[in-house]
């Protein structure tokens, strides 16, 4: 959903709130606050059930200086449903056919891993098709080769969702107490520096990929 941003928000980029099994985040896009209130699966109808307003409250009461705003929600049209998924294909290209990105594994929004896996398909995509392209049509074989090379990082990387959703997501949800931490974020909030292997897993990629393909036309491309 979407609320608008005040002038005195600007400075915030991105937090999120999380007490007694509900969790909200908010993500500053410079002209409205893009808004995610966190629900077990199926409980979409209860809120529905208990009313707009009673939403409405929930939302200020975690974040109280959304008080003034929540009102902009007139309706259950200006709230979306999405359905987290975490899963895959069994087999990524059938001749003629190859599938990457979100068509080839669905990821959960947890890190916001989704967009950086799917620009590493195409890179890797190009690393290994580039030449086969030129000549014609890939073969099933030459296009199952971006499968092979895609799949430890894309099951990883899913894995990694999953304990996250598991461990940390799903007790907060699952609790009616006031939040206390799981052990992981525990202990990731003890040793500081163990904060940056999720860091960087999230934001580089079990299997980084790099631009192999021989420069084309005029245009110098060069990627970092």
């Amino acid at each position: 959903m979407r609320l608008s941003l005040h002038e005195d928000d600007r400075a915030i980029s991105a937090f999120g709130h999380a007490d007694k099994g509900k969790i909200l985040v908010l993500i500053n896009r410079d002209k409205y606050w893009q808004c995610a209130f966190v629900i077990p699966k199926g409980e979409a109808e209860n809120i529905k059930k208990r009313g707009l307003e009673a939403f409405r409250q929930e939302i200020a009461g975690l974040e109280p200086f959304l008080s003034d705003r929540v009102s902009e929600l007139r309706d259950w049209s200006e709230v979306s449903l999405l359905t987290v998924a975490v899963d895959r294909l069994q087999e990524w290209a059938l001749p003629g056919l190859l599938c990457i990105g979100d068509a080839a594994h669905a990821m959960s929004p947890i890190g916001g891993v989704g967009i950086n896996l799917a620009i590493q398909d195409a890179v890797a995509t190009a690393n290994l098709l580039g030449e086969a392209l030129r000549r014609g049509a890939p073969s099933l074989e030459e296009l199952l080769a971006v499968q092979r090379r895609k799949t430890f990082p894309t099951n990883a990387t899913q894995q990694m969702q999953v304990v996250l959703q598991n461990n940390a997501i799903r007790r907060v949800l699952g609790s009616q107490q006031p939040l206390q931490l799981p052990w992981l974020l525990r202990m990731l909030r003890r040793w500081p520096a163990l904060r940056r292997i999720p860091a960087r897993l999230i934001a580089v990629g079990f299997r980084p990929e790099h631009i192999r393909t021989p420069e084309t036309g005029s245009a110098n491309v060069r990627a970092d």
